[in-house]
């Protein structure tokens, strides 16, 4: 079956139009890649406006799809041929054109800003918080330090804003909303003889971060209670993993994932890719302080106790949190050197300086990684991906992969992330629990998730979902993205 562009709502629905969102180049500095048009087959649609009252506000900003000379990941459909993408293992150079460049058609369109539900006056929302907020206080931004041979990025004395923390990480918020129903719905749910589990899927599946602290709040309030603990003591299995994800708002079950990743003989790699790869700096400071507040324990001191070599020293550069906020803009200057200095790194000599790679994906921003990937592409006709692939293996390999893959197309990856908890013999519950999750706490990137995921495997996320599951996880899986239940 042809698969559907971003562009078009997935069978027929009006969930799951994809959108980029804005780039914005600071100080009236040149973008990079420059405003163009793609893809070549229709236009990017806005998604539906929120219900009354919506609360979900703009994904982040600074991200595209990827170019025409991005890598991509196996047979996914590249833009300019009919039909998707060229079938896995066959390779296409991107043709020469100007430097940045973008194929004809398909004008972007910006979607206008929306308020989120309950939200304080703009440029509050979801800021870095204060001094002394028990999430967490991202130092004053220092450029990231030249490390392990890499170019300095940005220029040696460029301050740019910090890009804002993500719903959930920052300072808490007072919200328009009131959770006194929604608390007493779930005390209902879950007191007397058995569980009422849908009602509690109900009341907690569509809420967003602010909303679930708030709840949490009202329902120690009214009821000297505290909501995970009674949702562990009253569910069981998968389901109650899912709930209690939810109910524990996306910092705290960010560092409750990673002290289960990281706890006991063995790591587990998959998680600490999903949790602290390609994260803001904002957000890497809050899951440090996190981790340290609940656990009295290093983050670092942890993840280097389980991890060796030079994984060991990737993962170090990667909770330095020293990545280029989202507002420097790209150099083509800086992109040139750094595709030279990767191309020496890796098939250029024998053997492979592992972490140039490494500190250049973990300190540049998505936009100069993906101009980075273009331009790859462009001068040696062969993706940065395909690079990885072949000189990378392993632990490393997965976690460079990630950072490429998210930088080039933030959405296609996160479903393909979703679709790979559920492929092959057996499905990865609690892995399939928490990218949906974390997928769901913003709606906007939820339906550019699930459209993505309509392109890319033909088929849609909750038909999959219903077809890999059963019972309750099912339905919470399902009311996570949006699905009546």
């Amino acid at each position: 079956m042809s698969h559907q562009g971003y562009g078009q709502p997935p069978y027929g629905g009006q969930q799951g139009q994809y959108y980029p969102p804005p780039q914005q180049a600071p100080h009236g500095q040149g973008q990079y890649p420059p405003p163009g048009q793609y893809p070549p087959q229709g236009q990017y649609q806005q998604p539906p406006p929120p219900p009354q009252g919506g609360y979900y506000g703009q994904p982040p900003q600074g991200q595209y799809p990827p170019p025409g000379g991005a890598p991509q990941y196996g047979n996914s459909p590249q833009p300019g041929q009919h039909g998707g993408y060229p079938p896995q293992g066959h390779h296409q150079p991107s043709p020469p054109q100007q430097y940045g460049q973008y194929p004809p058609q398909g004008q972007y369109q910006q979607p206008p800003p929306q308020q989120p539900y309950g939200a304080p006056p703009p440029g509050q929302y979801g800021a870095p918080p204060p001094s002394g907020s028990p999430y967490g206080h991202p130092p004053p931004h220092q450029p990231p330090q030249q490390s392990y041979g890499a170019p300095s990025y940005p220029p040696p004395g460029a301050q740019f804003p910090p890009t804002p923390a993500s719903p959930g990480y920052g300072s808490p918020q007072i919200i328009n909303w009131d959770p006194t129903e929604a608390a007493k719905a779930c005390r209902t749910a879950m007191k007397g003889f058995g569980t009422d589990e849908k009602l509690l899927i109900r009341t907690l599946a569509d809420k967003d971060p602010h909303q679930i602290e708030a709840l949490k709040t009202s329902f120690q309030r009214q009821f000297n209670r505290d909501l995970v603990n009674d949702i562990k003591k009253e569910t069981s299995g998968d389901l109650e993993y899912g709930l209690m994800s939810v109910a524990r708002g996306p910092l705290l079950a960010d560092v409750h994932n990673l002290r289960d990743a990281l706890a006991g003989p063995g790591t587990n790699e998959k998680l600490l890719n999903d949790i602290l790869l390609s994260r803001s700096n904002s957000d890497m400071q809050a899951i440090k302080s996190t981790y340290y507040r609940i656990f009295s324990r290093s983050l670092e001191n942890d993840v280097r106790s389980d991890l060796s070599m030079k994984t060991e020293r990737h993962f170090m550069i990667v909770l330095g949190a020293t990545r280029a906020e989202d507002a420097a803009p790209v150099v083509p200057q800086q992109v040139e050197q750094e595709v030279l200095e990767i191309y020496k790194a890796t098939e250029g000599r024998m053997g492979t300086d592992e972490l140039l790679l490494c500190s250049i994906l973990s300190t540049r921003n998505d936009n100069q990684i993906r101009a980075i990937a273009q331009a790859y592409q462009q001068r040696y006709s062969k993706s940065l991906e395909s690079v990885i692939k072949s000189e990378f293996s392993g632990h490393m390999e997965d976690a460079l992969l990630y950072q490429l893959r998210h930088a080039v197309d933030k959405y296609m990856h996160a479903a393909t992330l979703i679709e790979e908890s559920m492929a092959g013999m057996g499905t990865r519950e609690k892995l399939l629990a928490r990218r949906v999750v974390q997928a769901h706490w913003d709606r906007t990137t939820l339906n550019n998730v699930r459209a993505a995921y309509s392109q890319r495997f033909g088929k849609d996320l909750a038909r999959r979902i219903k077809g890999e599951t059963s019972g309750d996880f099912e339905r919470f899986l399902l009311a996570c993205i949006g699905e009546p239940i």
